[in-house]
């Protein structure tokens, strides 16, 4: 009696680490990031940028269009591991999802793909401006741009990344680019609820070429939001924490 309960503890814990080790597809056991499967809701500046680079990196991307045909070009010149898909197709095929589109299309974006985000670690990259998004800006302006996120993909693991600078300065810092800079690689602000999410976050941030600063949880996202002080610095890591106030 005695060994079969203790049988059925060990099958239990073995189960439990199953279960997070498929929780956590980018974090191998000594903390590096392993390549993955990402799907990129957006292949316009920002997806098609950083989608860009994790295909450099060595993962297998595909980026979502509604008319996936007319993203065949660009998958052609990023080589193999780039594919083009639908963005019901392109969630089924991430282990983690990045959605870089404008603030606006969300609304109808969470009606359309919401449902399949839950449970998924899912990178944030929208920006609220006032003279596109009208009532939706005032909602982030009213509750926070982390909140009206996690508000359109309910269950999703929500990490705000890559929103904090123009998509020109990825391309340029990104990957190798920016190896040979003064003092580091340039700093990428990052927020979420959930920690092994954030764990997730951070290994693409370092693959696609960047240092992560971790600010805390969505809450914290203004901090680094579109307007706020935290927002369009090329600074390193610690000059960021700085910045924003951060302990080291």
């Amino acid at each position: 009696m005695r060994s079969d309960r203790f049988t059925r503890r060990a099958a239990l814990a073995l189960a439990a680490g199953l279960s997070l080790a498929a929780a956590v597809p980018a974090l191998a056991q000594d903390g590096a990031a392993k390549k993955i499967r990402i799907g990129v809701i957006g292949a316009g500046n920002i997806g098609g940028t950083i989608g860009g680079l994790w295909v450099k990196d060595g993962h297998e991307v595909m980026f979502a269009s509604r008319h996936p045909e007319a993203l065949a070009s660009m998958v052609s010149g990023l080589g193999p591991k780039a594919k083009a898909g639908t963005p019901e197709e392109a969630i089924t095929f991430g282990d983690a999802v990045f959605i870089a589109v404008p603030y606006k299309a969300y609304p109808d974006l969470a009606k359309e793909i919401g449902p399949a985000l839950k449970g998924k670690v899912v990178l944030d990259a929208g920006n609220a401006t006032q003279k596109r998004d009208g009532a939706l800006y005032d909602e982030v302006q009213a509750s926070g741009i982390g909140a009206t996120s996690a508000k359109y993909f309910p269950g999703a693991k929500l990490v705000r990344a890559f929103n904090a600078a123009n998509y020109k300065v990825f391309a340029k810092e990104g990957a190798d680019g920016g190896k040979d800079r003064s003092g580091g690689r340039m700093a990428i602000p990052i927020a979420g609820d959930d920690p092994e999410a954030l764990k997730v976050a951070e290994g693409l941030v370092r693959d696609a070429g960047f240092d992560p600063v971790v600010v805390g949880s969505l809450k914290d996202a203004d901090k680094f939001a579109m307007g706020s002080p935290g927002f369009g610095h090329d600074v390193t890591a610690p000059e960021l924490r700085e910045k924003l106030g951060l302990s080291k």
